[in-house]
């Protein structure tokens, strides 16, 4: 299959909705975000709840559609071969960009300010969270104001990484250009209340509870949005949130809703809201932390510099962890038809899925003790395993969520039949997916053996996804503990493999390349999948045009709702 086809209407806008009445007329949404944002930018996190809050406002040059298609959003068009967008050799992709749009200030938008963002993240000692998508890259160069090429070091068939999707919009060059390298983090007025070129500018931004948007008066599609304002409120938890839209109407839309099966049955039944739903690539996964994350290292606590993990860098005690697990238990009784067991780091689209890792999908106990035994650590008379004095003791950490939590005692007493002893320890989502480099209870700080959240691919091709796990992806003081590499995993092996999926053309191939770094990894057991989960939230009955988007931003489209007459 050509790259053209599988971008099937790569070329073609989204349609635009029916006729609608007067820009602004459907008065104020509300939006419960129950994992609060603690930046507008999303160079600093890459983490959903801010890239979400900041998608009403700072836009890419493309985006995913809710199959995954690419769309076109700033630029006029999607560039291919066919239409000489990318070269015969694959070493460059000309984007032209769409003509008369403004910044929300007024200024023109130009091929300029995309090659500043691209300058701005990839500047010495700026620990841009997107830093790794804009790997291959020699040069970016505005040709006039509404052209822009990029040019990579080798053939890169698959050019759709920098620009695309919500994770790498355009900043304006004249709010950013002082907030570089170093000083990226520090620059709060701007990654507080960004210049940008979609439906909504932002009027106050208080970080860690609430967002409030204003129309943008320059927004370039005639009639949108809808509505006049927005406000994101962070805080609470999951069961509040679904109250507040399912019970209550006190919102009229609600994320990420990761409850009981029956519990959001029970709450669906009401009829003031619907859930709204899709099946992506989001996984539930247990992350394994390679260095050390003891406390008296100091800096040094869970970095390279500070040396492996005095339990976890031994591929035993990780596999035994992971035969522990019954999957199909913990999907059925926390996600009912929401969640599926998988093995898998790629769980979708299925050309991508491997099958070399199915044997996770039954718990295995006994190969789980044998191992355990073969590496030295022996049951001690309280029945936890110990060895050279040290107990099998392991610290694990995650969001403060009734599933998660669910969860982790599910995870303890698999564990605990091993002789595996696990102190649970659970902090508030706002600051877990936080981008605070100060906070000590962060994902990329990862102060503890063990921690778990959710991630997914934006659009079908997985390139950039398995990219999060290159040695260059290690968070890290040196980046502001920016970086998507969790469990600081490094090896030759996926580098090399990481290397060749960028230079290679064609689905077939490509996919192959996937399933490889994707057995890598699971058999790495420093990712450890569990639950294939669909993204669940909820909307008020009056709500239309609402779209889940399992394949990129969950508000993407918001320009287009509307409130029911």
């Amino acid at each position: 299959m050509s790259m053209a086809k599988f971008l099937t209407a790569a070329a073609l806008a989204l349609l635009p909705f029916a006729a609608h009445a007067e820009r602004g007329s459907d008065g104020d949404l509300k939006i419960l975000y129950w994992q609060a944002a603690s930046t507008l930018n999303p160079y600093l996190s890459g983490i959903g709840k801010e890239v979400d809050a900041a998608a009403l406002v700072v836009e890419p040059l493309a985006r995913f559609d809710p199959e995954g298609k690419l769309v076109p959003l700033l630029a006029a068009e999607i560039p291919t071969k066919e239409n000489g967008g990318i070269s015969a050799d694959t070493t460059m992709i000309t984007w032209k960009l769409r003509p008369g749009v403004k910044w929300s200030d007024g200024g023109a938008f130009t091929a300029k300010d995309v090659v500043f963002t691209w300058t701005y993240c990839t500047a010495p000692g700026a620990g841009c969270a997107a830093s790794n998508a804009f790997d291959g890259i020699k040069d970016i160069v505005a040709k006039d104001d509404l052209t822009v090429e990029i040019k990579f070091a080798q053939p890169t068939p698959y050019p759709y990484v920098p620009f695309v999707s919500s994770t790498t919009p355009i900043l304006q060059e004249a709010q950013f250009k002082a907030c570089m390298g170093a000083k990226i983090a520090s620059c709060t007025a701007q990654n507080f209340a960004p210049i940008g070129t979609g439906p909504y500018t932002v009027k106050d931004f208080k970080p860690n509870d609430v967002v409030v948007y204003a129309m943008n008066p320059l927004y370039r599609e005639a009639g949108k949005p809808h509505f006049s304002g927005v406000t994101i409120k962070g805080g609470g938890d999951a069961m509040s949130a679904a109250r507040a839209v399912f019970e209550t109407g006190e919102t009229d839309y609600a994320w990420n809703l990761q409850l009981a099966p029956d519990v959001m049955a029970k709450l669906a039944s009401s009829g003031k809201a619907r859930p709204v739903t899709a099946f992506g690539s989001m996984v539930e996964y247990l992350f394994l932390n390679l260095t050390d994350p003891g406390s008296e290292l100091g800096d040094k606590r869970s970095t390279v510099a500070g040396g492996p993990n005095k339990i976890l860098s031994d591929i035993r005690v990780r596999k035994a962890l992971s035969l522990a697990i019954d999957r199909a238990e913990i999907a059925e009784a926390l996600y009912g038809d929401q969640g599926k067991p998988t093995c898998n780091v790629v769980p979708a689209p299925a050309q991508y899925v491997s099958t070399a890792n199915d044997g996770c999908l039954k718990p295995d106990v006994a190969a789980a003790k044998a191992l355990l035994d073969e590496a030295g650590w022996k049951p001690g008379a309280d029945g936890i395993r110990e060895k050279d004095g040290q107990k099998l003791k392991l610290s694990f950490l995650t969001s403060t969520s009734g599933v998660r939590q669910d969860t982790q005692a599910m995870l303890k007493e698999y564990w605990k039949a091993l002789g595996v002893s696990v102190d649970l320890r659970n902090v508030s989502g706002s600051v877990f997916f936080g981008g605070d480099a100060g906070n000590p209870d962060t994902r990329q700080k990862f102060y503890a053996d063990i921690e778990m959240y959710t991630d997914n691919s934006k659009g079908l091709d997985q390139e950039s996804y398995l990219n999060k796990w290159t040695c260059a992806a290690i968070p890290s003081p040196a980046t502001q503990w920016q970086g998507s590499n969790m469990p600081r995993y490094c090896a030759q092996d996926y580098e090399a493999l990481s290397q060749t999926l960028r230079k290679t053309d064609g689905i077939p191939a490509r996919a192959d390349l996937a399933r490889k770094m994707n057995d890598r990894l699971v058999q790495s057991y420093t990712v450890i999948p569990l639950v294939h989960r669909g993204n669940i939230s909820g909307a008020a009955k009056s709500l239309s045009a609402v779209s889940m988007n399992p394949w990129d931003s969950e508000l993407w489209d918001v320009a287009n709702w509307s409130r029911a007459k």
